[in-house]
């Protein structure tokens, strides 16, 4: 696929945009007033994958977080601010690595201009931040609603509010909860700029559901090239949201470098517990760094056939199963033996 191009900012060390590889993000939901609590959850999510970090600052107490949660997980840092535009520049002066905020809603040209320059002076990013529920009223009247072309306009116009400042490297992120809405809203400012696109559909629900929008939204969108980081919005364990957001990358090889399990629906061919076999595997491989195409398949007549382009897999059978490499059989395995021995296996390559 082709990638958009885009301009190129630095979450601390981490690129976005630019060419470099689409990051996966989170964001912190313990209180803001438990630190421990905050820098529990961010080791657990830097543990999952999380590679840039958000926490909500929602008033001056909470900047403490901002050199507690960097110390202990060394994740670049998101401050997500609004309104108070004081905030944003403690959040700066604590050291955070990227502020998310809406250029509109913190007042006058003169604050907008100082969170600017404390932000150019420190090499710090903005994120404009735009949905569904921040629409401005004239916005809303114009287009009758929270269409994509009002948010698409009402992005590139919190983004001028910092281009009238002399500051560029911003991010946008333009997220609706309608799936489609979210879609055509990056479309459209993909075509109309080339700041770097933080991909996501707000709101998108429990872990079930969250997943299929997001799946669809982000994926979408990234299989045509646009985005340039994402996050996975679900009402569960932020970790999760970590998980699923690589899960959607390495579906459209943007990662590599951990398996990918590949499996059989199941049928009346099937003679072994398939599904606790496949889920035996998935748990096991978790922690793997081998980028290897793992399959598990349901029946030994033409499992391995159907899997070919697996590099390493099993095949259940009727008491005894099959191990194959690229579509050829290596061996036989008793049917209690094939996890085992497949593990053992993927060890060695």
């Amino acid at each position: 696929m082709e990638k958009r191009k885009s301009k190129q900012v630095f979450a601390g060390g981490v690129a976005i945009g630019g060419g470099a590889p689409v990051t996966v993000q989170s964001m912190l939901n313990v209180p803001a007033a438990d630190v421990e609590g905050n820098v529990r959850q961010a080791l657990a999510l830097k543990e999952a994958g999380c590679e840039i970090l958000r926490a909500a600052i929602p008033d001056r107490d909470a900047v403490r977080l901002i050199p507690a949660v960097k110390q202990a997980a060394g994740l670049p840092l998101v401050a997500d601010i609004h309104f108070d535009y004081r905030l944003a520049l403690a959040a700066v002066e604590a050291g955070v690595d990227k502020i998310r905020i809406n250029p509109g809603n913190i007042g006058s040209k003169e604050r907008v201009r100082a969170v600017a320059a404390a932000c150019r002076e420190r090499g710090v990013p903005i994120r404009i931040g735009v949905n569904s529920g921040s629409l401005e009223k004239e916005l809303l009247r114009k287009y009758g609603g929270p269409t994509p072309e009002a948010l698409c306009e009402s992005a590139l116009y919190h983004a001028s509010l910092l281009e009238e400042c002399g500051f560029s490297d911003i991010v946008l992120s333009i997220k609706s909860s309608r799936v489609d809405t979210m879609i055509r809203a990056y479309e459209l400012a993909a075509a109309r700029c080339d700041y770097p696109l933080h991909l996501g559909v707000t709101e998108a629900g429990t872990e079930r559901m969250g997943l299929v929008k997001s799946a669809i939204g982000i994926g979408s969108l990234l299989q045509r090239g646009i985005g340039d980081t994402i996050r996975v919005s679900l009402t569960a364990d932020p970790t999760r949201e970590v998980a699923a957001g690589f899960d959607i990358l390495k579906a459209l090889d943007l990662r590599g470098g951990t398996p990918e399990l590949i499996s059989c629906p199941t049928c009346g061919r099937t003679k072994i517990d398939l599904i606790g076999l496949a889920g035996q595997v998935e748990r096991a491989l978790a922690g793997c760094r081998k980028p290897l195409k793992v399959a598990v398949m349901g029946c030994a007549v033409n499992g391995p056939g159907e899997a070919r382009e697996a590099d390493i897999g099993i095949a259940g059978g009727d008491g005894v199963g099959l191990l194959f490499k690229k579509g050829e059989i290596v061996k036989k395995v008793p049917e209690e033996a094939l996890l085992s021995c497949l593990l053992e296996e993927i060890a060695r390559m």
